[in-house]
């Protein structure tokens, strides 16, 4: 293993899209404020440190570091860190034990030879958000409740972290994203979401999102996989999922980055499935 800083973008095969990761995979002589400031210097909403584990066992404990502070889970990152170690170690299973709790995922290399991650989440669950909640995040975001689908109502969501889930009633409203940043982050700090989960639904098997992340310190993720696995939470709570199947997430297209996640969703099980690719930035020029 390496304490080199490595650099992957997910949920993407290409460079230029998904959402980028910083990488260590040794990160056992660094305490919390040298990560952090590991993270501050990467620069990416996440960056996800192996602070220690068995190679052996291909089990790992990690962190994830935001530039401003330290996240209990990061989906994109767990792609990102799950690909570096199958470079690595070669595909198959590896344990990643996070703040949020056991996170397994699974590496395989599909037809084209690149390496995908599909991480199982921690149990989710979702709730009703209250009105006050709703309201302060639809102030900050310069939106009112006529700018919400009817049929998928506000709620906060749990896949690891908790996530603002807003329905979009159009994807013109969904594209015209232009918030109070500051405002936002302090609605986001009052009530404890990692995210804000704004999506519109395409069909029922394809939805489209923006997450921003101002509580971060970045404006918007191009992916969010632990908002991805919250999202399957709140489509199984709301009785949308009446059989296990795949559901396609697509993000990051307003801002030039488009990233595709996937994600399995029972109504028998709690968990959610989250898949992607990631694509080393080594050598990049992007």
């Amino acid at each position: 293993m390496t304490t080199e800083i490595l650099r992957y973008s997910a949920f993407t095969h290409d460079p230029a899209g998904g959402n980028r990761a910083g990488v260590v995979l040794d990160a056992s002589g660094l305490d919390d404020t040298a990560m952090l400031a590991v993270a501050a210097e990467v620069g990416y909403s996440e960056t996800a440190f192996v602070t220690g584990g068995d190679v052996e066992r291909r089990r790992f404990r990690v962190r994830y570091f935001s530039p401003l502070a330290e996240v209990a889970f990061c989906g994109h990152a767990t792609v990102a860190l799950a690909v570096a170690l199958a470079e690595r170690l070669g595909p198959g299973e590896v344990v990643l034990d996070t703040p949020a709790g056991e996170i397994p995922v699974s590496t395989a290399v599909d037809g084209t030879g690149a390496v995908r991650a599909t991480l199982t989440s921690v149990p989710t669950r979702s709730r009703p958000a209250l009105p006050a909640e709703r309201d302060a995040a639809l102030r900050a975001l310069g939106w009112t409740p006529a700018d919400l689908d009817p049929a998928l109502p506000a709620h906060v969501a749990f896949g690891g972290n908790d996530h603002l889930v807003l329905a979009a009633a159009s994807r013109a409203r969904l594209a015209d994203l232009d918030y109070d940043f500051d405002a936002l982050a302090e609605v986001m700090r009052r009530y404890g979401w990692t995210t804000v989960d704004l999506v519109w639904r395409e069909s029922a098997e394809r939805f489209h999102a923006r997450n921003p992340f101002p509580v971060g310190g970045v404006v918007e993720d191009p992916a969010t996989g632990a908002a991805a696995a919250a999202f399957g939470g709140y489509l199984r709570e709301l009785g949308l999922v009446t059989r296990p199947g795949t559901i396609a997430i697509r993000q990051g297209e307003d801002m030039g980055r488009t990233s595709e996640l996937l994600i399995e969703v029972s109504p028998r099980d709690p968990r959610t499935r989250v898949t992607g690719q990631a694509v080393s930035l080594s050598g990049a020029s992007v």
